[in-house]
């Protein structure tokens, strides 16, 4: 019997994803060709990996099984590769990076650009992705490194996870010029009971933070925005709609906007996250390298 690691990828997708269509997706391929590929991974090792109800399918026992291996197998090879490849003299290859809206801008391009100086045989694919998606792709393999925030829920102390300091951003209250307020050094909250508010949308990392920070100070924000978009939300506040609350990072200097202190302060803490590996890729440390640098 001999396994094909490709196949055993696909198998390890669909037991991560749930859906050959999923899995298809992610490959690039048909969702025929999938069922293809596993119904060959079948005949291969002579077992029933799969169980057929109408259009859907799920692992049997010995599916789940095959594909937890397939992971080993496949972490294997890769770290393999990764120590072929630290004997070269300069690192090689593409890595997929993923960071939030406002640290594209600040932090990946940057080191992006540094990297094309220093190491042009490393490839960046840069994606926009919120600290609420990032590290669930990080956790299934979709990225190999991503740019998040330590004070969100779910960059808890993880074994399988490394996490790389990289800067702190303080969070800052954003005012339309001539707010009442922008005469101010620091700004407590409790100030802004009675203001409307924009706030990015339900679910991220700044929405939940605005509003810990709103009911704290003592009330309920009343939202009447939401915008994925910081720059959205730059000029609703510009024009006097609402007032917002962004990280420093997030306020474009394009926008005539007024931005004062939280009192107390308010800091988050950016850092890189990559998966553990006993052989890390050359190609990942140079992107680590460049981030913090940036």
């Amino acid at each position: 019997m001999t396994l094909n690691p490709w196949r055993l990828r696909l198998l390890a997708d669909l037991a991560t994803y749930g859906t050959v269509r999923a899995v298809a997706q992610r490959g690039t391929m048909s969702p025929s060709a999938v069922s293809q590929q596993l119904a060959t991974l079948e005949r291969e090792t002579r077992t029933a990996l799969l169980e057929r109800t109408g259009r859907r399918v799920r692992l049997t026992a010995a599916g789940v099984l095959l594909a937890g291996r397939a992971r080993e197998i496949l972490a294997a090879m890769d770290a393999a590769e990764a120590e072929l490849r630290g004997f070269a003299d300069e690192p090689v290859g593409t890595v997929t990076l993923a960071a939030f809206q406002s640290a594209v801008h600040a932090l990946a391009e940057p080191a992006i650009a540094d990297l094309a100086v220093r190491h042009p045989d490393v490839t960046v694919v840069l994606l926009e992705l919120e600290p609420h998606d990032s590290m669930p792709a990080l956790r299934r393999g979709d990225v190999d490194v991503i740019v998040t925030t330590a004070d969100f829920a779910g960059t808890e102390l993880d074994p399988a996870i490394d996490l790389v300091p990289i800067a702190a951003d303080s969070i800052v209250l954003v005012l339309p010029v001539g707010h009442p307020l922008a005469g101010q050094e620091s700004v407590r909250l409790e100030l802004c009971a009675d203001a409307r508010w924009t706030f990015d949308v339900a679910g991220s990392y700044m929405s939940a933070l605005a509003t810990r920070l709103c009911r704290e100070a003592g009330f309920e924000p009343a939202v009447i925005c939401r915008f994925n978009n910081y720059m959205l939300a730059l000029r609703h506040v510009e024009k006097g709609g609402s007032v917002t609350m962004l990280p420093s990072l997030a306020v474009d200097p394009r926008y005539q906007v007024v931005t004062r202190p939280l009192d107390p302060p308010m800091t988050r803490r950016i850092t890189a996250a990559v998966r553990r590996s006993p052989a890390p890729r050359p190609e990942v440390t140079a992107v680590l390298t460049a981030l913090r640098s940036s």
